[in-house]
This record gives C-alpha cells, structure tokens and sequence, in this order.
C-alpha cells in the first residue's frame, strides 16, 4: 500500500474506534450512578463513624457534578470499548507482523488484560482502607469536603498505578522474548524486585493493614518470579532450537 493509502486506512481505523468509544461512554454514563455509589462507600463509612455528616463528597461549581460523571463515562467507556479499538489497531499493524510475532503479540494481550483488571479490582478493595486511614489524620473538629475532581483522581489514578504494576512482569517476558534480557538477568535482579514490591505494597496500602500489604507485596512478588521461570524457560527452548541447527560454539 501507498502511504497515501495507509493514510486513508489509519483514518478509517480511527474513525471505527472513536464510535466505539462514544458509543461505550453513552452506555457508562447511564450506569454513572452505581459506580459514583461504589466510589463514594469509604466516605459514607466515615460518616456513619463519626455519627454526622460533616465529611462529605463536595461539588464546587454548577457543572462539578456533570464533569464527574463525564470523567467516570470516559473511563468505563474505554474500558467497554477496549475490544473494539484494540482490535481497529491490530487490524491496522497486522499486516507488517510476522506469524511468529503475531503469535507472542496475542499472547502477551492474552496475558495483560486480565492481570491488569485483576490489579484494577485490587485496587477497589484497597482504596476504602488508604481513604480511612487518611481521614484519621483529620484533628478534631476538622472537617473533610472531599472535592469530586480530586476525589476521583486519586482512586482511577490508585487503581490505574496497581493495574499497571501487575502487568509489569508480561513486559519483562516481552524484553525476554525480543532478546533484550535473559531469563538469568531477570532472575538477578529477585532482590530489588521484592523490595520494591514490598515498598509499592507499603505505600498502598494503609500502615495498619497489614495483611493487605503482605497480599499485595506477595502477589507482585509471585508475579516476578513467575515471570523470571517463563523467560528462563524461553532461553532454554532457544538454546535448544540453536544447538539442533548448528548455531552454537560446542555444537559444530
């Protein structure tokens, strides 16, 4: 294809995703009111503590509250689209990938999507504690207008950073694969990994939930290793493969 016609498919491509994406924000924004009711538990908590309503979830202008909703429409719409746009961009990059980078390309979707969600649902039972225990820092006779902008901000950005966290390791199988780190290299590093998972785990999580620290440090940590034997594994199937066609040194 020319570049003018690649053009012309990237447009087409674009277009088919940006419908799936109004469409998937028309369905979110209808479905606005469970999840502002989920997202909002850990402040009726509080009051139901304090025996009063004097933390609250506060909209500070005429329009807070419709951008809240529109904010929550947004990311529930690109996550019920997901399946439209992803396909619209490998439609687009299938045709220059390989059988064989075809194949590690669906895997490694195959394997991120669910361990991102599964990061994401981690995050909603997490987030309840984290805004608890902040709120402990409260004086007494202070009061908590929790703004919605913000608000939200901080529990997406939570979940989205603990999702993230658990795909990690699919990305360190894909520099494996790509030949960028051994499987050995990986292996190496076991120590900075596990403390850093136990400080990400520290750091989400409230000081006083330990259990949920230790949940979390060792679901990450389980997910290195795990990653480190697959890459491991890898490395020797390739070895294998070189040693049968004569690639390797002690076998000419």
């Amino acid at each position: 294809m020319s570049l003018g016609a690649h053009l012309v498919e990237l447009r087409k491509r674009l277009m088919w995703a940006a419908l799936a994406l109004v469409v998937g924000m028309v369905i979110a924004f209808l479905i606005a009111d469970p999840v502002i009711h989920l997202i909002t538990e850990p402040i009726r908590v509080i009051i139901e503590k304090r025996g009063d309503n004097f933390s609250a979830l506060n909209f500070g202008t005429v329009t807070a509250a419709f951008d809240m909703r529109m904010r929550i429409a947004f990311s529930i719409g690109l996550f019920l689209s997901a399946p439209v746009w992803l396909w619209q961009i490998w439609a687009f990059i299938m045709p220059g990938l390989t059988r064989k980078e075809i194949r590690y390309t669906v895997s490694f979707v195959a394997a991120a999507v669910p361990l991102f969600f599964a990061g994401c649902y981690l995050g909603i039972l997490v987030t309840p504690h984290v805004i608890e225990l902040m709120w402990g820092f409260t004086p007494e006779g202070g009061t908590n207008f929790y703004q919605a902008q913000e608000y939200y901000d901080f529990i997406f950005k939570l979940m989205i950073v603990i999702g993230i966290s658990f795909v990690l390791p699919v990305f360190l199988v894909a520099l494996n694969v790509a030949g960028i780190m051994s499987g050995r290299a990986i292996l190496k590093g076991w120590r900075v990994a596990i403390l850093i998972a136990t400080v990400f785990a520290a750091l989400a999580t409230p000081a006083a939930d330990v259990i949920s620290m230790l949940m979390l440090a060792g679901i990450l940590i389980v997910l290195f290793f795990a990653a480190a034997g697959l890459s491991m594994l890898f490395d020797r199937r390739k070895r294998k493969r070189d040693a049968a066609a004569g690639l390797l040194p002690d076998a000419v």
